[in-house]
């Protein structure tokens, strides 16, 4: 008779797994678009004239001959206005916002509105005397990819794609790809590297990023 094999010890979940975990969770949500089994009500068309409207906020506010701090702060009502805020905070914030309270999560939500608007408006800002023009809308599963191009003086154009759903209730935009580099996925990685720094507190992250970006 043969002896039985030992069965395999279950590990015990840690911490990195669990983040692991969340991330990768947070990502579907993100890429998702729209909650599971609910139609998609979004239109090309409606996607199209959503980021039309951004661009054209962008482009009024990259020209507009205002100082820096004028600028962010045009930046920032951009992407109150146009960007699916709460959805974004929390994919970047990964498993970390399940964990927190509605207070606190609200508190990192501001905070880390006001950070990506500075981050992005020096991103953004590098296209002084230029144009961002719509080229063409498609969808992608369960969201729509708008595909645009920075035209800038004297330099090669420079791609800018905005991936739009309606999973708020309202059209919004949930990531944006500039030259390829996905602000969603860069954002995870820094907004981690950050918390895990401060060693998983969500009130000092929200603090500092009120000064960073």
């Amino acid at each position: 008779m043969k002896t039985p094999m030992p069965s395999k010890p279950v590990l015990a979940p840690t911490r990195r797994n669990l983040l692991l975990t969340g991330l990768a969770a947070g990502a579907a949500l993100a890429v998702s678009g729209l909650t599971p089994g609910r139609a998609l009500a979004l239109t090309t068309e409606e996607a199209s004239r959503l980021i039309d409207s951004v661009v054209g906020d962008i482009n009024s506010a990259i020209n507009s001959g205002g100082s820096e701090a004028q600028m962010f702060s045009k930046f920032e009502r951009i992407f109150a206005r146009y960007a699916d805020v709460s959805v974004i905070a929390r994919s970047v914030l990964g498993v970390a916002a399940r964990q927190a309270s509605s207070a606190q999560l609200s508190a990192f939500t501001d905070a880390f509105q006001g950070y990506i608007a500075r981050k992005y408006g020096r991103r953004f800002r590098e296209f002084v005397g230029g144009d961002i023009k719509v080229n063409q809308a498609r969808q992608v599963k369960n969201f729509y990819e708008v595909k645009s191009t920075a035209l800038l003086r004297g330099q090669s154009p420079v791609e800018v794609v905005f991936l739009v759903s309606d999973r708020s209730g309202s059209n919004k935009f949930f990531n944006i790809f500039i030259e390829g580099v996905n602000m969603l996925a860069s954002e995870r990685t820094e907004i981690g590297a950050l918390l895990d720094k401060r060693r998983g507190d969500i009130g000092a992250l929200t603090r500092d990023l009120r000064s960073l970006g």
